[in-house]
């Protein structure tokens, strides 16, 4: 492939590598607010000025979409109640929403609030996007609660769109 050929390959994949960047950044910054009990509108504000863009102490998230990972922390903050109420009734009764690890809460709202909150996403890319996420920090079954709890959810939530972009199984789709 020439040189001009890659470089507007790469530009075009440029802005889906950002919006990774912001979930990933945005699972995180939800993670600290619930351990730290700080405001979402600060932990936003110390990603922004601190994180997203600087490599440092083993994180590096690169350029991420600054717009997409503020409206994702400040949304699922915003909602947190709501997303709660629709994640434990897609979770078995023997898994209470309190009983999953704190990581795994911050994946399941970000990847519930994309789905109520953000239309314009195929819900097969949502419930991709938040398996890889899931994968980056467990290696056991936690990623398969992520995909069917997203999937069963995407089934309520998005209807008319669940089947179409995923086929049922937000794994096969990318």
């Amino acid at each position: 492939m020439s040189a001009p050929a890659e470089n507007a390959s790469s530009s075009r994949a440029e802005p889906g590598r950002r919006r990774t960047a912001a979930r990933l950044a945005a699972v995180q910054a939800l993670y600290q607010i619930e351990v730290s009990s700080a405001s979402p509108a600060n932990v936003v504000m110390e990603f922004l000025r601190h994180r997203l863009g600087h490599e440092g102490e083993g994180e590096n998230f690169g350029a991420a979409d600054q717009g997409l990972f503020a409206e994702l922390v400040e949304g699922a903050s915003a909602r947190r109640e709501e997303l709660d109420r629709q994640i434990a009734a897609a979770l078995t009764p023997d898994w209470p929403l309190e009983r999953l690890e704190i990581i795994l809460r911050a994946i399941l709202r970000a990847g519930t609030y994309e789905l109520l909150a953000r239309p314009e996403v195929p819900v097969g890319v949502a419930i991709s996007e938040y398996l890889d996420i899931a994968h980056a920090f467990f290696a056991g079954k936690e990623p398969g609660l992520v995909n069917g709890v997203l999937d069963r959810l995407a089934r309520t939530l998005r209807p008319e769109g669940s089947r179409e972009d995923n086929g049922g199984n937000g794994a096969a789709s990318r």
